[in-house]
């Protein structure tokens, strides 16, 4: 059995899809459907940069998006894999839903560009933070972040793999969690340069807003399982859909569980569609017996 798995932020990097979109027409035409969904150079952006607009949350999510699917397009025309199940890591769950066929390609660019947006305006530049608590398990965490509160928030926000966890929250707040966790056995605690502290309720008044543009989007028909971050599940059924999406932006993304989850229903290979090669690492130390493989550009695709 095969899953396809989409990355989402902190995979972008200034080039991505550029190789792709050069030698496969498929590609080409899937950033010009991006161009023209959003009303601006989205493939420019993505190909030259600069890196500094790139890293901008509303630019970054379609910019990753769109490169996602052009290398999904490319993969499905040149070797015709078809999933068993798929999922994307916060963003990439976008990625997994326009390839279930929920939402149109269109659709998801013009959501998640609002939604990174939201996301970025619902919390002061500088207020919050987030950082990644390595060699530590979850409910370590968990107890180190309750302490570090004193009033403010602070939570896990990504359980990526065994002993990788990120925290998010007030900035003052997740300094005070980094240094209990390095107290309390932590091999490292880092800052991790990012533009708003995701996946934590501090996030809540974004899903809110989020939550008022679903509203107005037709989700179809699950061509295929998609396994949530919310509830590291497989959900087939597309009136959940919008409230899971809601809900994921405020609430921690259980990617390790997810991985498990699909391994325990058979899936021994794993495809990592889209730029970098972040969950193939993350997945190869959750599940050691499975194939990880990965396509972000010809190269990669004519490994695979």
């Amino acid at each position: 059995m095969i899953a396809f798995v989409f990355p989402g932020q902190g995979s972008q990097y200034p080039g991505m899809g550029r190789d792709l979109a050069e030698n496969f027409p498929v590609a080409r035409q899937t950033f010009e459907e991006a161009n023209d969904a959003l009303g601006f150079d989205l493939a420019k952006l993505c190909f030259n940069g600069p890196e500094a607009d790139l890293k901008l949350t509303a630019n970054t999510q379609p910019a990753i998006l769109a490169a996602s699917v052009a290398a999904l397009r490319v993969m499905q025309a040149e070797t015709g894999l078809v999933p068993q199940y798929v999922a994307g890591h916060s963003l990439g769950e976008f990625s997994a839903l326009v390839y279930a066929q929920g939402l149109g390609l269109a659709d998801a660019l013009r959501i998640v560009r609002q939604r990174g947006t939201f996301m970025q305006q619902a919390v002061p530049v500088g207020a919050g933070a987030m950082a990644a608590i390595i060699g530590l398990g979850a409910e370590a965490v968990n107890a180190v972040c309750i302490e570090a509160g004193e009033g403010e928030v602070v939570a896990p926000a990504n359980f990526n793999s065994p002993g990788q966890i990120v925290i998010a929250g007030h900035a003052s707040a997740v300094e005070r969690a980094m240094e209990l966790a390095r107290g309390s056995g932590a091999k490292r605690a880092l800052l991790l340069p990012v533009s708003a502290p995701f996946h934590c309720p501090l996030m809540v008044p974004a899903g809110e807003r989020l939550q008022l543009v679903l509203a107005d989007i037709d989700v179809s028909a699950l061509s295929v399982p998609v396994v949530t971050n919310v509830e590291a599940e497989p959900n087939s059924d597309r009136n959940r859909v919008k409230e899971l999406l809601v809900a994921q932006v405020s609430s921690p993304v259980r990617w390790q569980e997810s991985v498990e989850k699909m391994a325990a229903l058979g899936v021994e290979r794993f495809i990592e569609i889209g730029p970098g090669k972040v969950l193939g690492g993350l997945i190869k130390r959750i599940v050691k017996q499975v194939a990880v493989q990965n396509v972000e550009d010809a190269g990669s695709l004519n490994k695979l």
